[in-house]
């Protein structure tokens, strides 16, 4: 799926605050190399959005939470 993820996202992700839902979101994406524009898609939201959740600079909403989750347990099944 897609062209995988760079180095630098990667070492982004394992300094970024492993307490935030979007960062665990990240670091789940990269593991199972899941696209961040089929995040995006799924979850209503642009790419850049999802980079900033996936680096800590932007807290998911709490009405978007549900959902991640959901993609995140989907995600988790594959």
């Amino acid at each position: 799926m897609g062209i995988g993820y760079t180095f630098r996202i990667a070492r982004k992700l394992k300094a970024a605050d492993g307490a935030l839902l979007g960062v665990r979101l990240g670091r789940l994406c990269v593991r199972k190399d899941i696209p961040v524009s089929y995040v995006a898609a799924e979850l209503g939201v642009t790419r850049q959005t999802i980079y900033n959740w996936f680096h800590g600079h932007a807290i998911i909403c709490t009405t978007s939470v549900p959902e991640v989750k959901k993609l995140m347990s989907r995600i988790r099944a594959t």
